[in-house]
């Protein structure tokens, strides 16, 4: 199995972290609270500190690690101050599945005991029961069906989890037939996952700050609706163009082009060299080119956060058979909301899907 560029956390990168220094209450979510006293909630990137931001209002005071849109999360190596900003935090809400693993190596070496929401443990999606190392605590579904949730905290470093209910958001998305071969980790741009979270949010946010219960409730009913929203979108595009085929230059956008009911046609070899900044063969980058030069793929997704020479082939090939290109990115711009950067992405794609057609 290969190994994400973005496992890799440098040992002098943790030397340097001083990570004796770095614990500052003991162990216990109360031991991490704000210097002002409220609620901490610490995010792995900007994308889900938006989510909790949405959720929690005023009552809470979130920071991501990743907040800089231009950093790439791929190759990002955590810093002392991130270590510290982590070892204050009440609640992590970290993506999981090995995506943002530098967020467990600090979890590792802080004494203070957060509770940690990982989103891929919660998903639902295929693959994602297999895609953590990490060891979490199972809350198991009732009999009737209906979720359940963790009433307690995971051990020091562990995770608190949800198991998938058995009519969930991901039933409406025949996700089970679909297989990724190796686990897609970019869960954020599956929607439905995204309405999931927003319930594990209002649930440990509730628990963590009681008093302001009915404002998480009241948050998290808007956002989800507005989620909702986004869903219709992806159906409504299902319903128009599924069975599509697409191209893409990274996995990034493969659960939202799932959930519209479009093919990706590019190999998994070729996402993946591309995700972690190698090369393919030239048999492989031909097969890719000639899917988009001749006509396979209605639209190439084009991640520009990490593009290299060989996903500017693609997006050149595109352009030269008149093929519309969609730009997409892993993380959010500076100054906007999950909504707004995944409503655009969606509309940016059935826009492009539009195009085609005509």
């Amino acid at each position: 199995m290969r190994t994400p560029r973005r496992l890799v956390l440098p040992v002098l990168t943790l030397a340097a972290l001083g990570l004796s220094a770095c614990a500052s209450g003991g162990s216990g979510g109360s031991a991490g609270a704000a210097e002002d006293g409220a609620l901490s909630v610490v995010a792995s990137t900007n994308v889900y500190a938006s989510i909790v931001e949405e959720v929690a209002g005023d009552a809470v005071d979130v920071e991501a690690i990743i907040d800089d849109p231009n950093l790439d999360p791929h190759s990002y190596e955590a810093t002392a101050q991130d270590q510290l900003t982590l070892s204050k935090a009440d609640l992590v809400v970290m993506n999981g599945g090995g995506y943002d693993a530098f967020m467990t190596t600090m979890l590792d070496a802080v004494e203070a005991d957060p509770e940690v929401l990982d989103i891929v443990s919660f998903s639902g999606l295929p693959g994602s029961e297999d895609a953590s190392s990490e060891p979490h605590s199972h809350a198991h579904a009732g009999e009737d069906g209906e979720e359940s949730h963790v009433e307690e905290s995971a051990e020091a470093g562990g995770t608190v989890e949800a198991a998938a209910t058995t009519e969930g958001a991901h039933d409406d998305h025949d996700h089970a037939d679909h297989d990724h071969g190796e686990f897609n980790e970019h869960v954020w741009y599956s929607v439905p996952t995204m309405e999931v979270l927003t319930e594990e949010l209002v649930h440990h946010l509730s628990e963590l700050l009681p008093d302001e219960a009915q404002t998480f409730e009241d948050n998290g009913a808007a956002l989800t609706e507005e989620l909702e929203g986004l869903h219709q979108q992806l159906e409504a595009i299902a319903a128009e163009h599924g069975g599509e085929k697409v191209a893409a230059t990274e996995p990034v956008p493969l659960w939202m082009f799932e959930d519209m009911g479009l093919e990706n046609i590019t190999s998994t070899e070729f996402l993946a060299a591309v995700e972690e900044g190698n090369d393919v063969s030239p048999i492989v980058l031909q097969e890719s080119l000639s899917q988009i030069s001749d006509g396979e793929a209605v639209l190439l997704a084009y991640n520009e956060q990490t593009a290299g020479p060989q996903a500017d082939e693609l997006r050149s090939a595109a352009e030269a058979a008149g093929t519309p290109v969609v730009s997409l990115t892993e993380t959010m711009p500076a100054d906007s909301t999950y909504i707004e950067w995944m409503g655009g992405n969606i509309t940016a794609v059935e826009d492009a899907l539009g195009a085609h057609e005509h």
